[in-house]
């Protein structure tokens, strides 16, 4: 995720945290600070940093169990709505998207224990409220909000986890891809809820509202393009008539190409046909706004293209486009030489073809 910065890597998954998780952290603070003072907002901050530790946890708890099924997981990113796990897939049999999805909360059911525990005594509800009872101990905070976490989490609507045990089961009497839109549907409806109480007050709630919504919308359509593209390979998408760019040409020459046809990305080949990157509109219309129309295309254009080939199964194709956010993913041929290329448009155009087939 851009704007993310890398904290440390545990068993092969990189934990980062994006800057408006530092705003986070400021906003509480400075409510404190002005509320209370200096030492009402440190205390802020602090349970904040423990209330996220909790949150890494509860994300490792998923990571560990998917593990078990040969699931990786490459990142995890801290937000201010808490953590994303990117997992390369969720398991498709219920039995194991269920022991996966209450991972999480079982690690904070520990984490809340382990603290009563501790404390000995019965947790004071009040000590959710951090504008209260600030002499509270901050233990208890921590034990509540993860018996909060636990309960939200529990929620039956996507992408909470509740959400995929509910997915699970539906999935059992009506398929994985219509037990996806009935989650995410009801997962949605939960957004606008909690986006209309937001507006009453809650700025933070509008923003998990707003996370909720387009997290349970892109599951959804993630899993019907997965969906839709089984059974084909790379090639029956890819896009096999195209104008592409050499090494020599320059931003004028692929200015020249956007205005004749109606591309948007265009390969560089070697005189081998083999390629070396690509120009999209985006960094064209950047290099002739800020360097000029003789600017080379090897300068500007976009070097880390994924590569496939054309027997590549259109899901891996999918995976490769949704991980790593690419513009488009390359299929070579068996040479070695580009045969044509996958872009998202492409894809979503097959995407709509295929629901008309079915409707």
């Amino acid at each position: 995720m851009s704007w993310s910065f890398q904290l440390f890597r545990v068993g092969g998954t990189l934990v980062q945290v994006h800057w408006t998780f530092f705003l986070l952290l400021a906003w509480f603070g400075a409510i404190q600070w002005m509320a209370v003072g200096p030492e009402a907002a440190v205390f802020a901050v602090v349970f904040i940093l423990l209330l996220f530790l909790c949150v890494l946890l509860h994300e490792f708890g998923h990571i560990f169990a998917a593990r078990r099924y040969g699931i990786q997981t490459p990142t995890i990113t801290l937000l201010p709505i808490g953590g994303v796990a990117s997992m390369e897939r969720m398991p498709e049999k219920p039995g194991q998207e269920i022991v996966v999805a209450l991972a999480g909360p079982a690690v904070n059911v520990v984490i809340a224990f382990v603290l009563i525990a501790i404390l000995g005594a019965r947790i004071d509800l009040s000590a959710i409220n951090l504008t209260e009872n600030l002499g509270s101990d901050m233990l208890a905070r921590v034990a509540f909000a993860n018996i909060a976490l636990v309960a939200f989490n529990l929620i039956p609507a996507f992408p909470m986890d509740g959400g995929r045990v509910l997915r699970a089961i539906l999935a059992i009497r009506m398929g994985f891809v219509r037990a996806t839109q009935l989650a995410a549907n009801i997962g949605q409806m939960l957004a606008i809820a909690l986006g209309f109480v937001g507006l009453l007050g809650n700025p933070l709630l509008i923003l998990i509202a707003i996370f909720i919504y387009f997290a349970a919308t892109a599951e959804s359509q993630y899993v019907e393009m997965r969906s839709l593209a089984r059974g084909y390979l790379a090639r029956d998408a890819m896009i096999t008539k195209f104008e592409s760019l050499n090494p020599l040409s320059t931003a004028d020459d692929a200015a020249a190409l956007l205005l004749r046809t109606t591309q948007q990305e265009f390969p560089v080949l070697d005189s081998d046909s083999r390629l070396q990157g690509i120009v999209t509109r985006e960094r064209l219309i950047e290099a002739l706004r800020d360097h000029g129309g003789s600017t080379p295309v090897t300068e500007f254009m976009e070097k880390d293209i994924p590569v496939v080939m054309g027997t590549s199964t259109l899901e891996n194709v999918i995976q490769i486009l949704q991980q790593k956010g690419a513009r488009a993913v390359a299929v070579n041929g068996p040479d070695n030489r580009l045969a044509g290329f996958i872009t998202p448009e492409n894809f979503a155009e097959m995407m709509m073809i295929g629901r008309a087939r079915e409707a």
